[in-house]
């Protein structure tokens, strides 16, 4: 893993992971240790459900978009964490067998009025399925080191 520093962004770069897909054990093991909803857990109730099926947790779709956009780049090890996200939108179920494609767009690079050796970096990212339908959106807020003199 690169530094990458506040310096190293570019607004209107964008970053895109490899895909990844999800099965159906997979969307379950999640839920059922972190979000467990029949709609997630139950293959047998989410069918009777208003999905018509098993979906995945929004949330397992978020952590393995970052972890992929990690492992693409978007964040270094001069990466001081995030404050939070914003506008974080579950357009689409995802369902068994779907393959998701995580992307992140740098849309501001600005640094620090109160902290002169760090930056703020936002991020829209968006998570397309393999029929590039959005399935998900998300702003998000990076802290970031800035170069060292």
């Amino acid at each position: 893993m690169n530094p990458r520093y506040l310096e190293d962004y570019t607004v209107g770069e964008v970053v895109r992971a490899q895909g990844f897909t999800l099965t159906e054990a997979e969307i379950i093991h999640f839920a059922l240790t972190y979000d467990p909803q029949p709609i997630h857990t139950n293959v047998q109730a989410a069918s009777e459900g208003s999905y018509g099926g098993l979906i995945a947790s929004g949330w397992q779709g978020v952590v393995l978009a970052f972890r992929m956009l990690v492992q693409a780049g978007l964040v270094g090890t001069a990466s001081l964490g995030s404050p939070g996200i914003e506008q974080l939108r579950w357009l689409k179920p995802v369902r068994p067998g779907d393959t998701l494609y995580p992307f992140a767009k740098i849309v501001e690079t600005r640094p620090s009025r109160s902290k002169p050796d760090r930056g703020v970096v936002k991020v829209e990212w968006w998570v397309e399925n393999q029929r590039k339908e959005v399935v998900t959106t998300l702003v998000s807020t990076q802290l970031v080191r800035r170069r060292p003199a």
